[in-house]
């Protein structure tokens, strides 16, 4: 990593983790993040210039309908992404989890690539690991989890082989 990534990540980690922050990006950043992917074909992520960043397209856990969330992942050293339910320190699971438990078969775009995956929760007895690595790519982003009051889910993105999209 760049010293120069690392600097900003060091001077904008700790302003993430604020009252202001966390009540000001879940109004503002999803529509920015439609707005800058809509206008890039899903290339470009606004989050994605301090993070590696993916769009998650989950089936709606209720509707049945299509759903797409922008989110920060970790790579997990296995050509697999660890991304972290941590809802800016909400009490409440973000609604693209539940999605995920009920229907673990899903989709990300990184960088305009669209690939299938499917998840998996990550157990107790990995919990620590994977904070640890991504931890290691934005320092103190399990606070979230400590200031939300509850256990956050962490899921394990596989990508399988798609018959439909043997090109990629």
């Amino acid at each position: 990593m760049s010293i120069v990534l690392q600097l900003v990540r060091s001077v904008v980690s700790p302003l993430t983790r604020t009252r202001l922050f966390r009540w000001c990006a879940p109004r503002v950043l999803p529509p920015v993040e439609r707005l800058i992917g809509a206008a890039s074909g899903g290339r470009v992520q606004l989050s994605a210039l301090l993070v590696p960043s993916l769009v998650l397209h989950t089936t709606g856990a209720k509707t049945g309908e299509p759903r797409d969330t922008a989110l920060m992942y970790t790579p997990d050293g296995r050509g697999r992404a660890i991304i972290a339910g941590t809802s800016f320190a909400r009490d409440r699971h973000p609604g693209w989890t539940y999605n995920l438990l009920v229907h673990p078969d899903a989709a990300i775009t990184v960088r305009g690539r669209r690939m299938p995956v499917v998840a998996s929760t990550i157990g107790d007895d990995e919990r620590d690991a994977a904070w640890a690595r991504i931890e290691a790519q934005w320092p103190g982003y399990r606070a979230y989890e400590r200031e939300s009051g509850r256990v956050v889910r962490l899921f394990r993105l596989q990508p399988v082989a798609d018959p439909h999209h043997a090109s990629m």
